[in-house]
């Protein structure tokens, strides 16, 4: 019997930093390869937000024609922010690039699978540097301030900088690829503008459509922009026949279903792509996907601040998106974090920082506060530039508490809780720090309003849900990445991630993807 022919050996859903790596890798080994990524190419600057102002170059809501990149999802007990587009969240993400330490190998639903510490380095080692990772090399304000911070608190030796994603070249000047021996797109040095997370206008920031793609691309992998996979067939019970994967356009109103097939599948839309599709397949086309898919959801238990100062000869915009970080102890650590000049749509949404009880306090505290101190709050709402009289800080801890996503009843997607302490709007130790930068910078701090009103905070780090394990009674997927119950299907993204890192999760994302591709064997066929 003749086997069965396939438009491709394999199509990639989704672009960020797995699919990347996943379309890179499988090319090399010979296989014929499509990614089909929801989100639109970013090609040119132009096509960049040059302010978050401009919701349609920004905001993701593609049945408005907003086809932006950066993507808000409100939960029941978070809101999450992500990254669309070719590329992934690498167009919006901060750059900053480190490494877990070692509880997060060591717990979770992978921690027996192997010694992930060893197993893993060589992998974070060869992800650094295809993302082409420097040290920050500059010290801006804000920097200065988490200095000060950090003796505030009494560790001073807890204050560094960063590892980042960003050409560092002579500032402005464009050079040959510096990365790959000529196989790799020009690159011009990074202007310390803090437009990293509106997307580089100015080709400094090493995203993932001018490295894994980029070389992917060279040995003929296909790329599909405007192309949201609504569906996944097995063309066999146990998927060994291969797949059909339909897909549309997400911002047409009456949309054409188009189809392709192939031998393969790998999942990474990351958790806001992948676990709604994979929920939606478990009720109908994957009915054997492990009944933990959704579970194990993690947030890197952040905490979102703004302290904006009142002093007018200030800016807090200079420099990378996250330059510098402090060590606050094991499980504890803040950055600062940017906008450029003139991006201050966050300010309409922001509301007086309070304390966590119920319902009621909260609204009576939020209104008291500005009653207690008028002209503090007047100065801060009205700012002549909130992004630049802003200074934001992003608090995480390594705290091993999870939800579970879940497929409501009409078809969305829900949340509940699962392990652990919930995660909160109102950490003391993260408020304790927003009042202490207050002091430094003389200012005023503020939160995001659904932490004030509802209690729920925010993460740009959703984690887990396509879980390993060490059969389908304990995760989705096997320690190689591979899901349990059908053959030739990956799940390579931040679904994967099986524990709380407790910093910013992308390299690792990648590492983790470069692991499972390395396990695939070359084509022979």
């Amino acid at each position: 019997m003749a086997e069965p022919t396939h438009d491709f050996d394999h199509v990639v859903i989704g672009s960020g930093f797995g699919g990347s790596v996943s379309a890179l890798r499988l090319s090399e080994k010979g296989y014929r390869v499509l990614v089909l990524e929801k989100g639109r190419w970013f090609t040119k600057a132009d096509d960049f937000p040059s302010s978050n102002w401009d919701l349609r170059r920004w905001l993701w809501w593609p049945r408005l024609g907003w086809k932006g990149l950066f993507k808000i999802s409100f939960f029941r007990h978070v809101t999450v922010l992500s990254g669309t587009g070719v590329g992934g969240g690498s167009l919006v993400y901060a750059n900053t690039l480190p490494e877990p330490r070692t509880p997060f190998f060591r717990s979770g639903s992978w921690k027996d699978l192997c010694n992930w510490e060893r197993e893993l380095a060589p992998y974070y080692a060869l992800a650094k540097r295809m993302l082409g990772v420097e040290r920050h090399p500059y010290t801006s304000h804000s920097d200065r301030v988490m200095r000060d911070l950090a003796a505030d608190m009494g560790v001073p030796q807890g204050f560094g900088t960063v590892d980042a994603a960003v050409h560092f070249g002579a500032p402005g000047v464009t050079v040959k690829d510096p990365y790959f021996g000529g196989k790799g797109p020009d690159r011009t040095g990074c202007i310390q503008c803090g437009g990293c997370m509106l997307g580089c206008r100015h080709n400094a920031k090493n995203t993932l459509d001018k490295n894994y793609l980029h070389l992917a691309q060279q040995l003929g992998c296909g790329i599909r922009a405007n192309a949201e996979v609504v569906d996944v067939q097995p063309l066999s019970p146990d998927g060994n026949a291969g797949y059909r994967i339909r897909y549309r356009d997400p911002s047409a109103w009456f949309p054409r279903i188009r189809s392709v097939t192939a031998r393969g599948v790998v999942f990474a839309g990351g958790v806001m792509g992948t676990l709604p599709l994979l929920l939606k397949l478990k009720a109908g086309n994957l009915p054997k996907l492990s009944h933990t898919l959704g579970h194990g959801v993690r947030t890197n238990s952040e905490s979102l601040f703004g302290v904006t100062t009142f002093d007018r000869d200030v800016t807090f915009s200079e420099g990378i998106a996250i330059g510098s970080i402090v060590e606050l102890d094991a499980q504890r650590h803040v950055e600062p974090v940017k906008y450029p000049p003139g991006n201050g749509i966050w300010r309409i949404l922001m509301a007086p920082m309070v304390k966590g009880s119920s319902w009621p306090m909260r609204l009576v505290n939020m209104a008291l506060q500005p009653l207690k101190q008028p002209w503090a709050y007047l100065r801060t709402y009205f700012v002549n530039d909130w992004s630049k009289r802003t200074h934001i800080l992003l608090y995480m801890e390594a705290i091993d508490s999870t939800l579970r996503l879940k497929r409501g009843g009409l078809g969305g997607t829900g949340t509940a809780l699962e392990s652990g302490p919930a995660p909160t709007a109102f950490n003391p130790q993260a408020q304790d720090i927003a009042h202490r930068v207050e002091r430094i910078v003389n200012g005023k701090a503020m939160v995001l309003m659904q932490e004030t009103l509802l209690g729920i905070p925010t993460t740009a780090h959703i984690l887990g849900g396509a879980c390993m394990g060490a059969d389908a009674s304990t995760g989705v997927i096997d320690r190689d990445n591979r899901v349990f119950g059908y053959a030739d299907m990956w799940v390579c993204d931040g679904s994967a991630i099986s524990a709380n890192p407790g910093v910013n999760p992308s390299l690792t994302s990648t590492a983790i993807a470069e692991r499972a591709m390395a396990q695939v064997p070359k084509r022979t066929r």
